[in-house]
């Protein structure tokens, strides 16, 4: 048997824990104190086992951009896959159209189409009816609302030019034939970002989770502009990878999600 070299072996083991804290080390989400201030009752959550939900078809808060709610079926279709995976049961978007409809011809819209602003008493009255039929007819445990809303952030100044809100952390992006940015771009100037709100509502109608997840920047630095304007995207919320990771946010802590960046 060949003599046992006890310093390789403490060489050794020292190497491999140096190696597994590094692994841990790069491999933990990159902090990010944009995250939204998520509110969730634990208490109600713990009485109320939510396995069957529906997602809304019209926003909770006032109505989104009109280019983002152009995105919103494919935003919700997303949405959907997302809770499917986690192993929720989603029941079609259209039963719950079709009760807000026929709630709506009875109380009348609760929203302004002018200013966008929501009667509460009328909503409230709507809701009510669609919770009554849903409740009859199917095994619905809560009411998901799936808001895009439009915020301002700016972009980080020196080497890196980064814009985070909401727990995420995006470059910009150009729009239009050249191919830089000029030297004396202001890079403090604000530029129009979108988030996924969500909002779930127990069969009683109170609140149980409410939270927010960054998507992408809905401007584009205008390449054509010599004062380096800012312009209104082309393709909104392309990037696949980008949205789940803000649909995953979005859920944080109703649905775990372990590359969550705020503090735990």
């Amino acid at each position: 048997m060949l003599p046992i070299n006890r310093s390789s072996i403490s060489r050794v083991s020292l190497l491999l824990a140096l190696a597994g804290a590094l692994l841990a080390c790069t491999s933990a989400p990159t902090y990010n104190p944009t995250v939204f201030p998520y509110d969730i009752n634990e208490e109600r959550l713990a009485k109320e086992d939510i396995k069957t939900v529906v997602l809304a078809h019209v926003n909770l808060g006032t109505i989104s951009r009109t280019y983002l709610e152009k995105e919103a079926p494919r935003i919700d279709s997303m949405v959907t896959s997302y809770l499917k995976e986690k192993g929720f049961k989603v029941l079609p978007q259209r039963d719950f159209t079709r009760h807000w409809n026929a709630a709506v011809r009875a109380y009348g819209d609760p929203i302004d189409p002018t200013s966008g602003k929501v009667n509460m008493k009328t909503f409230v009255q709507i809701m009510t009816s669609v919770r009554d039929e849903m409740r009859e007819t199917t095994d619905l445990d809560a009411f998901i609302f799936t808001d895009l809303v439009e915020l301002q952030t700016a972009f980080s100044g020196g080497l890196q030019h980064i814009a985070r809100w909401d727990g995420v952390a995006r470059k910009p992006s150009l729009q239009g034939p050249g191919t830089g940015v000029a030297a004396d771009f202001d890079w403090g100037k604000l530029v129009a970002v979108a988030s996924l709100q969500v909002s779930i509502y127990d069969m009683e109608l109170q609140r149980v989770f409410i939270s927010r997840g960054g998507l992408e920047a809905t401007e584009a630095i205008d390449s054509r502009s010599s004062k380096g304007e800012y312009v209104r995207r082309r393709n909104l919320l392309e990037n696949t990878e980008q949205i789940k990771e803000g649909i995953s946010l979005a859920f944080y802590p109703f649905i775990p999600y372990e590359d969550w960046p705020g503090t735990p």
